[in-house]
């Protein structure tokens, strides 16, 4: 039997998204003194700059303790997978992102970084609910990413744990017990997490 997929909530996603840009262009908009200087602002994604209390856009849900949700995604070949199979051999940092976020753009290359540093102890994924697949791979190609990448197209996941904001980071143990979550991070403050990670781990 077929499952019924949360459509609507995936819409609703792509609306916001939407909603977010537009401000994001009036204000820019609002600031500059002619069109020119504003299509030079958009330009470079470099340049974008996040707001002093980006770390508070929403608060995180505290899934410690719970079982990692079963749901289904699909792979960079279009079949489908199941989230369970991520579980038994290694702990998992699962990071849901797109590629018009600019806090994900920006921490997508300590990801990559780290990834590469623990790789064997801890399997990265990366959960795209957005971008196409050649989008989702460029994007995150070019930021040296080489992990696993996954699509969240009918927001499966991203419901199951109630993802409302983005980027946001889930560590998992080998077993299925979510250790922690987390909003942005940076290089260092990944390997803290992916080091408790590892230390619960070694625990269970």
């Amino acid at each position: 039997m077929k499952i019924a997929r949360p459509r609507l909530l995936v819409a609703s996603l792509v609306a916001a998204v939407v909603l977010i840009g537009a401000y994001a262009v009036w204000q820019v908009s609002s600031d500059s003194g002619t069109d020119s200087e504003v299509d030079a602002a958009l330009e470079d994604s470099q340049d974008r700059s996040l707001p002093d209390d980006e770390f508070a856009i929403e608060p995180i849900p505290e899934l410690d303790g719970d079982a990692f949700p079963d749901a289904t995604l699909v792979d960079r070949d279009g079949n489908e997978v199941s989230s369970a199979s991520w579980l038994g051999d290694t702990p998992l940092v699962v990071n849901f992102w797109f590629s018009t976020c600019v806090p994900c753009e920006r921490e997508l290359a300590d990801f990559a970084e780290v990834a590469a540093e623990v790789d064997g102890d801890v399997r990265f994924i990366g959960v795209n609910p957005l971008d196409t697949v050649p989008v989702m791979e460029r994007f995150a190609g070019e930021r040296g990413v080489e992990y696993d990448l996954m699509r969240d197209e009918f927001a499966e996941l991203q419901s199951a744990l109630g993802v409302t904001f983005f980027p946001y980071t889930v560590f998992v143990s080998s077993s299925g017990e979510i250790i922690d979550q987390t909003g942005v991070l940076d290089a260092d403050g990944l390997r803290d997490h992916v080091d408790a990670l590892l230390e619960a781990e070694n625990q269970a």
